[in-house]
């Protein structure tokens, strides 16, 4: 498994953005086009359905060496193994944790969401491996966040010393501004998941960031 550190190109099996595909192909796809790291989102499920997806996903990332993340639910990450979870300042902060050690059993690697200068040193002080800057621009897989804007990249860029990555409506026809603000790994839903082809989309992304070595 690549570090984090070595990673750019963050990309998730979202069964909001499925359209007819399954999860396995879905995660093979990313992993064909060059993601260096694949999480899995499926807001509203049932955990029982979020461990079946993620034992039809683990043998395809693993298979590939790219590192698995479960979202919001750190027990089952511990559970299967999985390399990574992530977890909102809302399930992580508001739940009452402070620290990453809080959390039972966490062998993964911890991200955290932010939206401001101050959630992304209060993570940084609990502990996280990498944190989540954004959503930079409005996007509909975040129906109601106001962008944090390019502004937050900046002090992003300038301010914190671990892996981070700009997420929220991130394009290829926006990239370029976005990694003129500083940021060289990002995270990427509806761009490449509503793309004709999935692998084609990942290639073209990592091909733009490779334009700005870390």
């Amino acid at each position: 498994m690549k570090s984090i550190d070595a990673c750019r190109l963050y990309t998730f099996v979202d069964t909001a953005y499925l359209h007819g595909r399954t999860p396995a192909d879905v995660a093979r796809a990313l992993c064909d086009g060059g993601s260096d790291i694949v999480q899995l989102r499926a807001k509203g499920a049932a955990i029982q359905d979020i461990r079946r997806i993620a034992e039809a996903i683990l043998p395809v990332t693993r298979a590939a060496k790219v590192p698995l993340v479960i979202n919001d639910f750190p027990e089952l990450a511990a559970e299967l193994r999985a390399e990574m979870v992530h977890l909102g300042q809302e399930d992580f902060f508001d739940a009452g944790f402070t620290h990453r050690s809080q959390l039972a059993a966490l062998h993964s690697h911890l991200g955290l969401s932010s939206h401001a200068p101050e959630q992304a040193q209060r993570a940084i002080t609990a502990g996280a491996d990498y944190i989540a800057i954004g959503p930079v621009f409005a996007t509909g897989t975040k129906p109601g966040r106001a962008a944090v804007t390019l502004d937050y990249v900046r002090w992003a860029a300038a301010n914190v010393m671990i892996p981070w990555f700009a997420i929220g409506g991130i394009a290829l026809n926006n990239l370029d501004e976005v990694l003129a603000a500083g940021a060289r790994r990002i995270c990427v839903v509806s761009a490449i998941l509503n793309a004709p082809d999935i692998a084609r989309a990942c290639h073209d992304f990592k091909q733009r960031l490779s334009s700005a070595p870390l």
